[in-house]
């Protein structure tokens, strides 16, 4: 698996932007997300819009530091509970942030909080930021889920980018990734070699493309994987399979559920 190009992430951010919109049309949107408890259904479509808005203020005004959210103009949402307002809000964020991304090209230094300092960035995280939140949506309401193999695995591989980097942050979770002799198998069973073998060494994990055997193994479709990975399906979930070690598969998501 590779990363995807610059225009294959902005042309993502709509139409995974399109989809949340079409999950979230006749939907109840007071009803709550089960996998974020905290919001409504409207509360994480505006979490969406509001995260475009912030990346597209970043890219679009070079900025050299973090942009405060409370500055960046619109982010706040549509006044007043019309869904058709809330729908035009998040089609006019991705549509600006992308019409930013693409401007500056996949090189451009901008303000991130990782040590890449690249639009590129901004293109793929807002692509899985929408990806993953418009599985939340279709959660709460009770809608049908499924996203490219290509952005499913590319999913799976930034979180372990961000965990890594957590990792080495020192971020008090993630350290307790690690631990000599121990590995995690991801096998997708409908994309061949979409297979990951997360290997917890003695300082930090470390992570390749295998299919070996390993202390648990996690199977099923890639998109159940990366929702298993995000925490959005339950390892108990008929849909995926685990073989071995379960409680190291509940060690590892627990200890990756920041973020």
């Amino acid at each position: 698996m590779t990363l995807l190009s610059h225009a294959r992430y902005c042309d993502e951010i709509l139409a995974q932007t399109d989809a949340l919109r079409a999950v979230l049309t006749g939907a109840d949107l007071t009803a709550t997300v089960p996998t974020c408890p905290d919001w409504t259904l409207r509360e994480l479509a505006v979490h969406v819009g509001a995260a475009h808005r912030w990346a597209g203020e970043i890219v679009r005004s070079r900025a050299t530091e973090e942009v405060p959210e409370d500055e960046v103009p619109g982010a706040e949402g549509p006044d007043g509970e019309d869904p058709a307002a809330l729908d035009a809000w998040l089609a006019e964020g991705a549509a600006a942030v992308v019409a930013a991304l693409r401007e500056a090209g996949p090189d451009t230094e901008v303000w991130t909080w990782v040590t890449e300092r690249r639009t590129a960035f901004w293109a793929r995280r807002m692509t899985h930021e929408t990806a993953v939140h418009r599985a939340d949506a279709a959660l709460a309401a009770r809608a049908p889920y499924e996203v490219d193999a290509e952005v499913a695995a590319d999913t799976i591989e930034e979180w372990l980018g961000i965990v890594a980097l957590a990792q080495e942050e020192g971020d008090p979770e993630a350290a307790d990734l690690r631990g000599g002799g121990r590995s995690l198998h991801l096998h997708a069973t409908d994309v061949p070699g979409a297979e990951w073998l997360i290997e917890f060494g003695d300082d930090r994990f470390t992570w390749r493309h295998a299919h070996d055997k390993a202390t648990v193994a996690l199977r099923g479709s890639l998109t159940d994987l990366m929702l298993v990975f995000n925490r959005r399906l339950e390892p108990t979930s008929s849909r995926v399979e685990v073989l071995g070690d379960a409680a190291l598969l509940d060690f590892w998501l627990d200890r990756s559920s920041f973020g």
